[in-house]
């Protein structure tokens, strides 16, 4: 398999879902708006904080205002981490392996591309946000069953879902860290019954509510940060994420389980055995924060040494942006 050609589709679908996952914080925000007396600034400042890009904000952006942050991480094509530039990037690399996806991924891509170049001239996210978000949610869910369903499951296919996986665990730990952010200020709601509903919100988010209801009834934050990161059977917990990349990374280099063959096996597969042996006491002990700001780091080790193993190629840029 030729290194561009995995390369293309690890990206479109890593793009795919940092699209899907931008517009899930900006759920977050939108749920608890409906709950929380916040100040504005106290409101849309986490989600700028969560992904590290505050100095490129505050370059274009006199305050943390609601129509700001949206512009901003909605259809700002400047910000290579935009829902509008990531769509952007992953149509391209769509483009560039046509032969290797099937019809309807790349028909689906191309209309959701389209479509939010649509919205991006008219009202639609202003207005109604809430149905807007639900729509690229919802969009990114349907790629996902296609690549599943219309696409054989060779290499080409385990390298998309490692990208898949590495993005959704990455952006997960990131939506528990908006919740983190949001509390900062306000310490008085820990506890209290704004806490619950910002945790409910957090589930939302993520698509957990109900499997997280099935298991624990009652929400607290405990079993919040436990069933978003340690749970093996949800499909969004990160330790989920982090074993099914893991699986996709043995099935392309061929080794058995339990040895390594190369420093992304090595990386991705101390993370994996860390997670399998720690629990939700760790977290707790070490600080959700300080963990959650630890596994980023490793999550981004791990997509480097990926990259740096299989691709080995100079990011493509676009505009002046490239893939990272």
């Amino acid at each position: 398999m030729l290194s561009r050609v995995a390369n293309s589709v690890y990206w479109m679908c890593r793009y795919i879902e940092r699209a899907e996952n931008v517009a899930r914080f900006i759920g977050v925000n939108l749920n608890l708006l409906l709950d929380l007396p916040l100040d504005a600034s106290l409101q849309w400042s986490p989600m700028i904080a969560t992904t590290g890009d505050q100095k490129q904000f505050e370059e274009s952006y006199s305050e943390y205002s609601y129509e700001n942050v949206l512009r901003f991480l909605t259809f700002d094509r400047q910000y290579q981490n935009s829902i509008i530039s990531c769509l952007q990037f992953a149509r391209e690399n769509a483009r560039s392996v046509r032969e290797i996806i099937s019809s309807e991924m790349w028909e689906q891509l191309n209309r959701f591309y389209i479509d939010l170049k649509e919205a991006e001239h008219s009202s639609f996210a202003q207005n109604d946000p809430h149905k807007f978000f639900l729509m690229i949610k919802m969009r990114g869910h349907m790629f996902s069953g296609l690549l599943y369903s219309t696409m054989s499951h060779g290499e080409p296919w385990h390298f998309a879902r490692m990208g898949l996986m590495v993005e959704r665990a990455d952006k997960i730990s990131r939506i528990l860290d908006v919740k983190y952010y949001t509390l900062l200020p306000v310490g008085d709601y820990i506890g209290s019954a704004y806490d619950n509903i910002q945790w409910a919100a957090v589930l939302k988010s993520a698509s957990a509510h109900d499997m997280y209801r099935k298991r624990f009834h009652r929400i607290t934050p405990k079993h919040v940060a436990d069933f978003l990161i340690f749970d093996a059977e949800f499909p969004r917990s990160i330790r989920h994420c982090v074993a099914t990349a893991f699986d996709s990374l043995h099935k392309i280099t061929g080794s058995p389980y339990g040895s390594a063959l190369n420093r992304a096996e090595k990386c991705l597969g101390r993370l994996m055995a860390d997670m399998n042996y720690a629990d939700i006491e760790d977290v707790m002990e070490l600080g959700m924060h300080e963990y959650l700001d630890s596994l980023q780091v490793r999550m981004n080790e791990v997509g480097q040494e990926i990259s740096s193993t299989f691709f080995k190629l100079t990011p493509a840029v676009t505009n002046g942006l490239s893939q990272q």
